[in-house]
């Protein structure tokens, strides 16, 4: 498991005192107001910042960090990820997975046979998307929906698909 999530990024400045708007990519924006720094990571390179003042921006934060005080500072930001620790991510609730806890699984059918792995989770129009590799290297789409996952645990380290029929 994963101990560094990305939790959000970095929009277009806001306003002229070098605030910037923050997606959050859990859709959850309570825990982005409660952080004192984060992790900004810039084309591969990280850094850690102190966040001097933040707001909420329904659907977003507005965040200003240290000596970012002009929005042609800020712009140098747009784009960039925010890291945080598993204890500073937006908490889970009863059947929530952290995306990167999921990468890695094993996804199995309910007899035990391994199918594959679990890659990516991706948004889409009607739900997230788990990615698979399959044992002989191609890859699958799966909804991620209980009449597919019979099963996920993190503590088995395991995915029980059913209707394995999906796979065709």
């Amino acid at each position: 498991m994963t101990d560094k999530f990305i939790i959000g990024v970095a929009g277009a400045p806001f306003g002229v005192k070098g605030f910037i708007k923050i997606r959050s990519f859990s859709g959850e924006i309570d825990h982005l107001l409660k952080l004192k720094s984060v992790v900004v990571s810039i084309d591969g390179k990280e850094r850690e910042l102190q966040i001097e003042e933040s707001a909420p921006a329904p659907p977003s934060v507005l965040m200003r960090f240290a000596g970012i005080n002009s929005p042609e500072a800020a712009k140098a930001f747009t784009g960039a990820q925010l890291l945080a620790g598993r204890d500073q991510a937006a908490p889970l609730g009863e059947g929530e997975f952290y995306i990167e806890d999921l990468k890695g699984l094993p996804v199995i059918t309910e007899e035990g046979e391994t199918l594959g792995v679990i890659i990516d989770v991706i948004e889409g129009g009607g739900g997230d998307l788990v990615e698979i590799a399959l044992a002989g290297g191609e890859k699958k789409l799966i909804p991620f929906r209980k009449e597919f996952f019979k099963e996920v645990s993190m503590q088995e380290k395991k995915a029980v698909l059913q209707n394995i029929w999906i796979l065709d």
